[in-house]
């Protein structure tokens, strides 16, 4: 039995199936992850500790106004999730606050469990701007793991928080938390 029959997390090849199906669903060849899923692109093998949701944030990226399809048809509790115990969560673009530039350093997951479609997936720096100013507490519990596994540099992490249109004074409580998990380059 594997740990998502349990419901536990999402693994590399559940990402490329609900890459796969997500692609099917909304009739786009590319499909942008960007959840705590993403990590799965840069880092196959990431940490369990990382990958502990049971759900990938996606929508497709031609065809963006098309994620409710993806929800609806592979969403929380469809026949889907009821099935394999992940699911794809359909999210707008705008869902999370990224740095400038994001889409030119996606991790693109194309590969015979894709079967032609691209999965393309934050950069992990990227990710964890993103993870930083939601500021859930599930957010911080993977940002603080993210560091102890060292997968990200605090200078980069700095560099990207300065390319998001956030306020200053939320920018500077973000680097505060920042400088708090990571160790200094």
């Amino acid at each position: 039995m594997s740990s998502n029959e349990q419901g536990a997390d999402v693994r590399r090849s559940e990402l490329e199936h609900i890459i796969r199906a997500a692609a099917d669903i909304s009739d786009d060849d590319e499909i942008v992850i960007i959840g705590s899923q993403a990590v799965l692109g840069q880092f196959p093998d990431a940490p369990a500790e990382l990958c502990v949701s049971m759900e990938a944030d996606v929508f497709p990226r031609n065809h963006p106004e098309r994620w409710d399809v993806i929800d609806g048809s592979i969403g929380e509790l469809s026949p889907f999730h009821t099935t394999f115990g992940y699911y794809a969560q359909g999210v707008e673009e705008t869902t999370a606050v990224l740095p400038e530039g994001w889409h030119t350093r996606v991790i693109p997951v194309r590969n015979d469990n894709t079967r032609g479609a691209t999965g393309l997936c934050l950069e992990i720096h990227d990710l964890l701007i993103s993870k930083y100013v939601a500021g859930r507490e599930k957010d911080h519990r993977f940002a603080a793991a993210a560091a102890r596994h060292g997968l990200a540099k605090h200078l980069t992490l700095l560099q990207r928080l300065d390319m998001t249109s956030l306020e200053k004074d939320r920018r500077d409580a973000i680097a505060a938390r920042i400088s708090r998990d990571f160790p200094r380059d």
